[in-house]
């Protein structure tokens, strides 16, 4: 019969709070440009700003329903 050895060691490791952390040096984008797109990836991108845009239009009627704006224009 074999027999079954626990050879697990923990690993202890030093947690770090982001505020408390060296900062990073971060990224530059000058003189990145434009990035080229593809035409399926601008329609995408055309299509979810149209969503977007007529999403936040609903939300703002819904908010003015709700606070009785458009209940004396009936």
């Amino acid at each position: 019969m074999a027999t079954m050895h626990n050879t697990y060691e923990p690993q202890y490791l030093k947690v770090i709070h982001p505020l408390h952390d060296v900062p990073e040096q971060k990224c530059s984008g000058k003189g990145l440009g434009r990035i080229n797109m593809t035409r399926p990836v601008r329609v995408s991108l055309g299509v979810l700003r149209g969503y977007l845009i007529a999403m936040t239009l609903m939300l703002g009627y819904h908010v003015l329903n709700l606070a009785g704006v458009f209940h004396g224009l009936k």
